[in-house]
């Protein structure tokens, strides 16, 4: 099985995925720690898969989106972004507003209280 090919089941099979660097609960490094925070305090699950354990698809992770960096957060078989997008969405209620309409279950007041933390 290619690269491509287990990437392309992995975010098909999921409703919500991050590929980055380390595991949801030991990230190895700050933007992927930053992205598995929000959405570990969110509650939102996801299937983590860590880029650092083959280098196929660490690689393969920015050949199938066209974007050059990791973490890379997918919903529903699409490409959302990185660290920077995924804060930006999350401080503006965009990334509530993708998981309402994907139907995604996450908490609210979490969401909200990232919002006031940093508001």
């Amino acid at each position: 099985m290619t690269a491509e090919t287990k990437i392309k089941d992995t975010v098909t099979s999921n409703d919500v995925v991050l590929f980055m660097k380390g595991t949801k609960s030991m990230p190895q490094c700050g933007f992927s720690s930053r992205v598995a925070g929000v959405l570990n305090f969110m509650g939102v699950e996801f299937a983590d898969v860590n880029v650092l354990a083959d280098e196929d698809i660490r690689q393969g992770i920015k050949d199938y989106s066209d974007w050059p960096t990791i973490p890379q957060l997918y919903v529903k078989g699409e490409f959302v972004g990185g660290c920077d997008i995924i804060t930006e969405m999350t401080l503006s209620g965009e990334l509530d507003t993708l998981f309402s309409e994907n139907g995604v279950t996450y908490d609210k007041d979490a969401a909200d209280k990232i919002r006031e933390a940093n508001g």
